[in-house]
């Protein structure tokens, strides 16, 4: 409503002031001005790019600030025309035709013969009428415009309709295809969800949200080996890890149902973790800017996931939960950015995993995470509060160079391998209650600036310089 009140007031002030420059204006300056194109060309140019630029800028926030090859909905809906325009309308094209009519009368010169001053009034009443004609004409054109404003709209929502029917038939089939018992039939809705997001980035976290929750199906590895003349090699982007097992899909047993093969259902879940990761790497090789990259505000939910020699590494990961999440195999987040808040509570980590370099830029929480390989924080920014308590590293832990600019607490953390906190800057408090060093401890050239430590049951105090 408040939309097209302001056209309608947009429509009547250019109207009115047109009024007043054809009624009130003298002649000679409009003489002038057709004389001097000096003055006339660089106005109407100005003018010009004035409308142009106007119009460019309703266009792009139309339009938004990301593009998308489906049909966009429409801004507003449609409403009927009230007759009271129409009313309104024929009331001020007589009121304006009277006025001109009768203005034109009364400045008519007292010059002549009867005869001359019966032609100037004849004269005067065509000229008015020409302007209540132009006057209607121009209320003609608004309501053209109108009219076209209501058929592009209408077409607009038509092809939506549309758009969205064939959004939510590919959307309702790819997720069909994840709950396929062959493995190629999951991996064709996966790279088909894939394609839906890439081409429709409004349904982009919905599918993200259906790619995360097939990852947090329950999954475990199996014990045993695979057989013998298997052909166990990598996927293209995969990092060989021999000496981890194939995984195997757990769960009830249909025994009308064939069983999952272990290795198929590996290969399924690698493909979900690199579509994910793909998509939330602003940049590829090179520095170059990553054509496929769906935005800052991706949220991840991995919640009780299990995730096999995942990298994310240089990803943009916007509150990311991996709460009570198993991590196989190695890890990476090496320079990551996480924007958000990130959570990585009891989360277990069966092999070595790495955050170096990584940003946090929210609060982090790894309470009561298991740590069962070494533990890589080399060079990483906490820029918020951050959290270790009740965790356990069993192996190795490297925080060199780490920089906390907020809280840092690791309270009742256990270390049973050596905990290397080299060079790393403490800005804000950095609680050590009750942890444990069974290895060295080492804070050389560390800055610790609200430190506190009590309790240790190590063999050998941290060292600070």
């Amino acid at each position: 409503m408040t939309r097209r009140l302001s056209v309608l007031l947009i429509a009547v002030g250019v109207a009115g002031l047109l009024g007043v420059m054809l009624l009130h204006v003298p002649a000679s300056w409009w003489r002038v001005l057709a004389s001097g194109w000096s003055v006339l060309l660089p106005a109407t140019v100005s003018l010009a790019l004035l409308l142009l630029g106007a119009r460019l800028w309703w266009r792009t926030n139309q339009e938004g600030h990301q593009a998308s090859a489906a049909p966009t909905p429409p801004d507003r809906q449609v409403r009927p025309l009230r007759a009271w325009v129409i009313l309104v309308g024929a009331v001020v094209v007589a009121v304006v035709t009277g006025a001109a009519v009768l203005w034109l009368q009364n400045t008519l010169p007292a010059v002549g013969d009867q005869v001359q001053r019966a032609r100037l009034r004849v004269d005067s009443i065509r000229t008015g009428l020409t302007i209540g004609a132009a006057v209607t004409g121009a209320f003609a054109l608004l309501l053209a415009v109108r009219r076209q404003q209501l058929a592009e709209r209408t077409q607009q929502a038509t092809e939506y309709d549309a758009g969205e029917k064939r959004v939510t038939e590919l959307y309702v089939k790819a997720a069909d295809q994840l709950g396929a018992d062959k493995a190629p039939v999951r991996l064709a809705g996966l790279y088909a969800l894939e394609r839906l997001a890439q081409d429709n980035p409004v349904h982009r976290q919905s599918i993200v949200e259906v790619i995360c929750a097939y990852l947090r199906m329950p999954y475990t590895p199996p014990d045993d080996q695979p057989s013998p003349g298997t052909n166990n090699a990598p996927a293209a982007g995969e990092t060989s890890t021999p000496h981890k097992p194939p995984v195997q899909a757990t769960g009830t047993k249909d025994p009308d149902k064939p069983a999952t093969e272990p290795r198929e259902e590996r290969q399924v879940r690698l493909a979900a973790q690199r579509i994910l990761a793909r998509h939330l790497r602003p940049e590829i090789e090179n520095e170059d800017v990553n054509p496929a990259y769906w935005g800052p505000k991706i949220v991840l939910d991995l919640t009780e996931a299990t995730l096999i020699d995942a990298d994310f590494t240089k990803c943009h990961l916007y509150n990311a939960d991996f709460s009570r999440a198993t991590f196989s195999g190695g890890i990476w987040f090496g320079q990551a950015t996480f924007s958000g808040d990130a959570w990585f509570n009891k989360a277990t980590f069966s092999d070595d995993f790495w955050f170096g370099q990584a940003t946090f830029s929210g609060r982090a929480w790894f309470d009561r995470a298991t740590f069962n390989g070494h533990a890589w924080f080399g060079q990483a920014t906490f820029s918020s509060d951050v959290w270790f308590g009740d965790t356990t590293f069993s192996c190795g832990a490297g925080f060199d160079r780490a920089t906390f600019s907020g809280d840092a607490g690791f309270d009742r953390a256990t270390f049973s391998g050596d905990a290397r906190f080299d060079r790393a800057t403490f800005s804000g408090d950095a609680r050590f209650d009750r942890a444990t060093f069974s290895g060295d401890a080492r804070f050389e050239g560390a800055t610790l600036r609200g430190s506190r430590y009590e309790g240790p049951t190590n063999r050998e105090r941290p060292r600070h310089r």
